[in-house]
């Protein structure tokens, strides 16, 4: 018979999102998106240097780890600055590490703050439980990954929120959409508005400094159609045509949208369970669910052969592909109708 699984370690300490991050004995960063983990790091290197700013910084790496090292770093210095000591690689740590930051949180040093980063795996585990159990009495920091639409405008809007300035949803909606790929860019997008763009911020503020990124994206194009914003789907169509878009490809993003939503219509069950049925991340399962509203069966169904018809148009099929793009982003608009 099949062994049972280990039960999970039980978790002892406060585990807060990276913009909660604060001193601790022992920090434990923890998760996959990395641009999150080193805001929240850095973060942290600023609250302690307004503490007190004679911090002394040391940086090192845990998969080349040799004996002693975290201890000579951890040693009170002559003047007795306090220290922030960097880990990386925690994911991938040598044996050494894991022994001797084991010893070392049985007995921290006085005014050091130890941050372990570790990007996820089983390597590390046994640091890891004793860390969550309340050894070193820390903190973690989870820094798990944006999949989600929501998620990924939550952040926009925090980044503008923080400093005071007004954004309107539709700005938010169309720069979150134009670099939903990367995180970074996303936050490197928002801080430049904030610093060049004086006044409210706008879909016309934001088309003025990403238009080439905003116009091109395809699966915006698909999503204000399924959305039933008809006229604004075929602006953007034309913008993104003149600015050399392909035709296929703007096809295509259609085509996933509405097999997505195919696959969902009807479904009963949790996210997590239908995105193991149908092989979707949970994210797309939430995004189908909010496009499938307005829509139904008989609609879905005439404009997935459209989408068939439109394919073959713009694959050499057609005389006039961008008419046949056209004429298909109507009938998606008005839902099958």
């Amino acid at each position: 018979m099949a062994g049972k699984a280990a039960p999970k370690a039980a978790v002892a300490i406060p585990q807060l999102g990276w913009s909660k991050v604060r001193p601790a004995t022992v920090v434990l960063v923890s998760g996959t998106e990395d641009f999150l983990a080193d805001r929240a790091i850095r973060i942290l290197r600023d609250t302690l240097r307004a503490e007190d700013p004679s911090l002394e910084i040391s940086d090192l790496e845990a998969d080349a780890y040799g004996p002693g090292e975290l201890i000579t770093l951890a040693s009170p210095s002559l003047f007795g600055e306090p220290r922030m000591i960097r880990v990386t690689g925690v994911e991938k740590c040598t044996d050494a590490f894991i022994t001797e930051t084991l010893a070392y949180l049985e007995s921290p040093a006085d005014d050091t703050y130890l941050v372990l980063r570790h990007a996820g795996g089983v390597r590390g585990k046994k640091l890891l439980d004793a860390i969550r159990g309340g050894l070193g009495n820390g903190i973690e920091i989870v820094c798990a990954e944006l999949k989600k639409d929501s998620d990924k405008l939550d952040f926009a809007a925090a980044e503008f929120a923080v400093e005071g300035r007004r954004i309107t949803g539709g700005a938010l909606r169309a720069l979150a959409s134009a670099f939903s790929d990367d995180l970074a860019e996303l936050a490197a997008a928002c801080q430049q508005l904030l610093a060049d763009a004086s006044e409210e911020i706008t879909e016309a503020t934001v088309e003025k400094y990403y238009s080439g990124r905003v116009e091109t994206n395809a699966f915006r194009v698909a999503d204000i159609a399924i959305a039933g914003r008809y006229g604004e789907a075929l602006v953007l169509l034309r913008h993104a045509l003149a600015s050399g878009a392909d035709p296929v490809p703007i096809v295509a993003a259609f085509a996933s949208k509405l097999r997505t939503m195919a696959k969902i219509a009807g479904a009963r069950g949790g996210s997590g369970q239908l995105a193991q049925q149908f092989g979707l991340a949970p994210w797309q399962v939430d995004r189908a669910r909010r496009d499938l509203q307005g829509w139904d069966d008989a609609g879905l169904g005439r404009c997935i052969e459209l989408l068939a018809e439109t394919d073959a148009a713009v694959k050499g099929g057609g005389r006039d592909p961008v008419f046949a793009i056209e004429r298909m982003i109507g009938v998606i608009s008005a839902r099958g109708a």
